[in-house]
């Protein structure tokens, strides 16, 4: 197992070395130049597709895990991803795959798991959603679409900073890799340290000095792969809470569902409208901001790359509880909802120049300053 781990990763971070030192070859097309948009925190052109690492880093864990297990769900999973990768990738290249092209692409992807691999949402630990998910295939798959997708679409959504997505899924992948191990479920398992290396692999030139960003491609194949993995774990494991991989994406998945929220009923806006007030955005403008020096471009990267701990440790603390109570439901489901209480108080506290003070970091001053 660790095996696929290391070679994942070092796959993936060959690939994102030679996307970085021959970035002359593709920058007409691959470079993220935009530095300027209301979510954009760079201080130089980066490329922007570092998800083609992590496809390769996966691809390469997935096969190894083929050969040594021979059991090819691995393959089949990263078959079905194409899709939702495909379409993310697009968008990195021409900046012309809007959301809800993107959104749709995923929704295939999950409907190719759903028919081939069986990775269905077939109980959530309510009685009577349960019924209506055993007793009519359509509205299974319906669920099963708008869950896949929106875990999906919600690591994209946190895709705003250095190593913010990145670890994030890092995590939420050796979660699922610890669960896998304790159902005995070796090849997802198997899957899980694949991702995981092949998020490490790239995480080594994204944090912290931001050489490389995953792009759209690579968060939302990071999403997909995320929650197919937590499908298949909790229909091929009775034992598994389906509330367990709902705490471990929980954070991504109600920061977006929050971002509507704000978007259309607070804002009366288009709930794809870009705007620069996620929990990770307001962290950045409220705490980081104001910590360190000058507008050089050295510090802007330092406080890019100061803002994504925050949301680590956030995800953190619904990812704990997720691994220790992954068998029972209502610990789970209290779990979830201190949860969103945790979020909305802190975003509120945040928003009013009320943040914690063990959030608070003192400003440091370059010598220049001085």
């Amino acid at each position: 197992m660790l095996l696929i781990l290391f070679l994942s990763a070092f796959v993936s971070l060959i690939f994102a070395v030679l996307l970085v030192r021959f970035k002359r070859l593709h920058a007409r097309f691959s470079i993220d130049s935009d530095l300027d948009g209301v979510q954009k925190f760079h201080s130089m052109p980066v490329p922007r597709i570092g998800g083609v690492a992590i496809f390769a880093g996966l691809l390469a864990g997935v096969l190894l895990s083929f050969l040594s297990q021979a059991n090819s769900l691995g393959l089949a999973l990263l078959a079905i991803a194409l899709p939702a990768f495909f379409s993310g990738l697009l968008e990195d290249l021409t900046k012309k795959v809007g959301a809800a092209a993107r959104l749709l692409a995923t929704f295939v992807s999950a409907v190719l798991g759903f028919a081939l691999l069986h990775a269905a949402v077939a109980r959530v630990g309510v009685a009577w959603v349960d019924g209506l998910l055993s007793h009519y295939l359509v509205f299974s798959l319906v669920f099963t679409m708008v869950a896949v997708g929106g875990v999906a679409h919600s690591i994209n959504i946190i895709d705003g900073y250095n190593g913010l997505s990145g670890m994030v899924s890092l995590i939420i992948f050796l979660a699922l890799a610890y669960v896998s191990f304790k159902t005995g479920d070796s090849v997802l398992m198997a899957v899980s340290l694949a991702a995981c290396g092949a998020v490490a692999g790239f995480l080594l030139l994204n944090y912290p000095l931001g050489l490389i960003f995953s792009g759209d491609g690579g968060a939302y194949l990071q999403g997909f792969m995320i929650a197919e993995i937590a499908v298949l774990l909790v229909a091929r494991n009775p034992d598994v809470s389906p509330w367990c991989p709902l705490l471990l994406v929980i954070y991504p998945v109600f920061e977006t569902l929050f971002s509507i929220y704000r978007r259309k009923v607070l804002q009366g806006r288009s709930v794809g409208h870009p705007d620069a007030l996620h929990l990770h955005s307001v962290i950045y403008r409220r705490l980081v901001r104001w910590m360190v020096g000058s507008k050089e471009s050295k510090h802007l990267t330092r406080r890019n790359s100061m803002t994504a701990p925050y949301l680590w440790t956030l995800a953190t603390l619904s990812v704990v509880p997720a691994v220790l109570f992954w068998r029972h439901t209502y610990v789970l489901m209290l779990c979830v909802v201190l949860f969103i209480g945790l979020y909305i108080y802190l975003y509120r506290m945040i928003v009013h120049f009320k943040a914690p003070r063990w959030m608070v970091v003192r400003k440091k001053t370059s010598r220049t300053q001085r």
